[in-house]
Order: C-alpha cells, then sequence, then structure tokens
C-alpha cells in the first residue's frame, strides 16, 4: 500500500524518546521509532524528522527558574542536536541513510543546515533530522517542524504525542474530555487548544500545512498515518 503523500515533517518530542525511563532516551524505544521510519520509508514517501529536547532540558523551566531566557533556550537547542545524533545512528544501524542537519554551526556532529542541500538529500531518499531549532532563542521546537516543513514543501506536519489527538481539555485530568476530529487553525488559536504553539499553527495556516496530530505511544502509528489510516485530529 503507497502513501497518499509525497513528502511528510515528522514532529516528535523529547519525551517521546523516554519510554518507561523518567529522563533521558530509552534505546528500545529509539529503535522501535527507528523501525517504524525505515517501514515507512517503503511506503515511497520522504521523510524530516524534528525532534524536541525536552527529555534532556527544557529551556522555558530553566528560564522560569532564573536563567537568563536565551541562554537556557540555547541549552535546549543542544538537546535536540543529542537526540538527533541518537536517533541517527538508531536508523543508519536500520540500513536508513540519514544526515542529521543542524541551525547551529556544529560540524564534527552534524552538517549545517542549508535549505538547497537538505532538499538534495530528500530527493536522493535520505531522512533529514533537522536539529538546533531554527538557530535562534525564544522559538520553540514546533516552530521549527513548521518552519522546515514550509521549506521542504512538505505535504503535513505530523506531530507524534501521548494521547489520541486534541481534546477539549486534558483528558488526563478530565474523563469526559472530548477529542476533535478536526479543527481549523483559528479554532486552535481562538479556543487555546493544545496542538502547537501560537506561532507555529500561524506559520502552518500562511502556508496551507495542514497539522496531524496522533498518538504515538505505539510507533507503528507513524506507519499508519503514513499510509493514510483515518487516526487523530487533522488541523487545516
Amino acid at each position: 500500500m503507497a502513501s497518499p503523500y509525497k513528502r511528510i515533517l515528522l514532529k516528535l518530542s523529547g519525551e517521546a524518546l523516554i519510554g518507561t525511563e523518567k529522563f533521558g532516551i530509552h534505546m528500545p524505544t529509539l529503535n522501535s521509532i527507528a523501525r517504524a521510519v525505515k517501514s515507512s520509508l517503503a511506503l515511497g514517501v520522504e521523510i524530516s524528522i524534528v525532534i524536541g529536547g525536552g527529555n534532556i532540558f527544557r529551556g522555558l523551566k530553566a528560564s522560569a527558574q532564573g536563567m537568563d531566557r536565551a541562554t537556557a533556550d540555547y541549552m535546549g537547542m543542544l538537546g535536540t542536536i543529542m537526540n538527533g545524533m541518537a536517533m541517527q545512528d538508531a536508523l543508519e544501524k536500520h540500513g536508513v541513510p540519514t544526515r542529521l542537519m543542524s541551525a547551529l554551526e556544529l560540524r564534527a556532529v552534524s552538517e549545517t543546515y542549508i535549505r538547497r542541500r537538505a532538499e538534495r538529500h530528500l530527493q536522493k531518499g535520505r531522512v533529514i533530522i533537522f536539529g538546533g531549532g531554527t538557530g535562534n532563542p525564544f522559538f520553540t521546537t514546533d516552530t521549527t517542524a513548521a518552519l522546515r516543513a514550509a521549506e521542504m514543501q512538505a505535504e503535513i506536519v505530523m506531530k507524534g504525542t501521548k494521547v489520541n489527538g486534541v481534546y477539549d481539555k486534558d483528558p488526563a485530568l478530565h474523563a469526559d474530555a472530548t477529542m476533535f476530529d478536526e479543527l481549523t487553525y483559528l479554532d486552535v488559536l481562538n479556543r487555546g487548544l493544545n496542538v502547537m504553539d501560537a506561532t507555529a499553527i500561524s506559520l502552518c495556516q500562511d502556508n496551507s500545512l495542514p497539522i496531524l496530530v496522533f498518538n504515538m505511544t505505539d510507533p507503528e502509528n507513524i506507519v499508519r498515518v503514513i499510509k493514510g489510516e483515518k487516526m487523530g485530529t487533522m488541523v487545516r
């Protein structure tokens, strides 16, 4: 079964790599994600990935505790590169050609991000992992995902979470929380729903980029959504 998509961007939170641990990277979870990405490539889709760094360091939390916000954000960007290196290693161990590209210049461990070079990697069937955020403090990895998806002309941003989709309230706290099948960008912004930050949503809206929020507690769901199976909440 082929995918209805030609090119997608997969957004993973750093917490998606924790698995059963309290912080850091759970190797079995990382390998499960790598296997799912490899299976997805077989569907004929080009894949790029943005991973957060919250499993290692969260800049906003450190800033709230008194650290300079810019310094804290740069530390968070380094966390995303560490996660990107781990994901690259896991993918390559499964035979997937991969490039780690960073918005921060760290030539010893990654390529510096150049849009045209990234485009060429995708055309050659390589999975790109975008690390280092946008290269600027005060922007989240959600915004990075929206920006890179627009630059790469991806057809959709797929955001993996710990819940089944977008709810009207936190399903972990409210048993009567209702999940949405579909939302508009304005619905998300006006209702303050926890999909992505406002900058990321606005960027997707400006570029007509749909966002699919799905549960990736089971990494095989990555394959299912890329196949086009109905799952999660679509924002468009």
